[in-house]
């Protein structure tokens, strides 16, 4: 059983992720800034550094581990266009850089489903990063969800019955489908299982794939 190394671990996807994987006996090593410290699910170990900066964080990782990768701007909106490429560009660069120097066996990269006609900004820097990931020559899985629903983020339940609509429209159902929710039950799972079971060169599971899970 790999060790796993999480980068972004405290967030909304990262905490369940970490308590999942304990629960499977799986050692954490989940990066964290000293404020954030505090929030790391016992049985963890927190990791003092900076997301943006390689240098801080990459003599940590063992060697053959696997690397997930959960950075990024939390609610995520067009508005926020400067700070996808400060923050989520600039700390896949980091995280990928660092699990070359490491030699990394596994790195899953949390991206977003595209093509959509909203969040071009979002979406292009989710895609740069994967390009990154894919350059590194690391095995790798991207998940690319559009809407993970869960606590604190339930607004767009008001949506479904548009969702539904469209899934019966020819002309919108491919999309409907590629665009849709997914629950946070949902992600936990398919992260558990990318982690237990890497692949050989790389795996990407969208929408659809992310559903078939718990």
């Amino acid at each position: 059983m790999n060790p796993v190394f999480i980068t972004g671990g405290t967030g909304y996807l990262g905490v369940p992720l970490i308590r999942a994987l304990l629960e499977k006996g799986y050692q954490i090593q989940v990066l964290t800034r000293e404020k954030s410290a505090h929030r790391v699910p016992t049985g963890a170990r927190p990791v003092l550094g900076d997301a943006l900066n390689a240098a801080s964080f990459e003599r940590y990782i063992p060697t053959g581990t696997t690397l997930v990768h959960l950075v990024g701007t939390p609610h995520p909106n067009p508005a926020k266009a400067a700070e996808f490429r400060r923050v989520d560009l600039a700390s896949i660069r980091a995280s990928v850089a660092a699990a070359q120097e490491a030699r990394v066996r596994h790195f899953i990269y949390l991206s977003v489903a595209h093509p959509a006609p909203v969040m071009h900004a979002y979406i292009d820097v989710r895609r740069e990063g994967e390009a990154l990931v894919s350059s590194s020559g690391i095995p790798a899985t991207y998940l690319r969800p559009w809407y993970v629903l869960g606590p604190g983020h339930r607004w767009v339940y008001a949506l479904l019955p548009v969702y539904k609509l469209m899934g019966k429209i020819p002309a919108t159902r491919d999309m409907a489908l590629r665009l849709g929710t997914v629950t946070l039950a949902q992600m936990t799972a398919a992260l558990v299982s990318a982690v237990e079971s890497p692949p050989q060169h790389l795996r990407v599971l969208n929408v659809v794939d992310i559903r078939r899970f718990a």
